[in-house]
């Protein structure tokens, strides 16, 4: 008697187990996946070293500012413009056709952590807004030189974004807006020097605390 009881036990708990396995096979399935941030972005100690190399001076230039003196969304090979490579390198379950824009997938905008399925709300945001850019050097560069920052998919220059963040960052520099999710700060400030630094690119004094402020708050 005590033999059938073990082994009545035993096969209780043999499926418990399995339904459980079942269970969290399928939460695994459902849950999203994490997201992918762009390419690049530096260890605290190389950002820290760029960040003292940058030079600090005041924005100019800014009231003859264009965005058509950056061509964005230039072909970047393979006939995926750059907003088209990140989309796919960067979202979920990605399906484009043959002119290689995404026709279906799923984005995760890390400066809010929200997920979107709607190809037209997962925007592509310069890190370094255009007229950032402009002010801080880029008005003494050739339309060639534009074009290249403004569609850079090796560098942490280009990030998926929702309408509404991305319209909430605007043109500002981490003095002026920091991503509400706290978890993507230390690697949005990460990028937004290095990206500075890789195009020599000037901050003001007031950024260039800011951004120090928060390498020490949030890495």
């Amino acid at each position: 008697m005590q033999a059938v009881k073990r082994a009545a036990k035993r096969a209780v708990a043999t499926a418990a187990a399995a339904s459980l396995a079942v269970l969290t096979v399928l939460v695994l399935d459902t849950a999203p996946a994490q997201a992918v941030r762009p390419p690049g972005i530096p260890s605290l100690a190389t950002v820290q070293s760029e960040l003292n190399q940058l030079t600090v001076r005041n924005e100019a230039n800014g009231d003859s500012y264009d965005r058509d003196l950056f061509p964005h969304w230039s072909s970047v090979g393979s006939g995926c413009t750059a907003r088209q490579y990140v989309l796919k390198r960067d979202g979920q379950d990605v399906v484009t056709g043959s002119d290689c824009q995404p026709d279906s997938g799923r984005w995760q905008s890390d400066f809010d952590n929200t997920w979107t399925t709607t190809v037209s709300n997962a925007t592509v945001d310069h890190v370094v807004a255009l007229s950032e850019a402009w002010a801080s050097g880029a008005s003494q560069w050739t339309t060639a030189e534009r074009e290249d920052f403004a569609n850079d998919v090796n560098s942490p220059q280009l990030w998926i974004a929702t309408t509404s963040v991305n319209s909430a960052k605007g043109d500002k520099d981490p003095a002026e807006w920091m991503p509400p999710n706290t978890s993507v700060r230390c690697d949005y400030v990460k990028a937004w020097t290095h990206v500075k630094y890789l195009y020599g690119l000037s901050v003001n004094s007031a950024e260039k605390t800011a951004i120090q402020s928060h390498l020490n708050t949030y890495c």
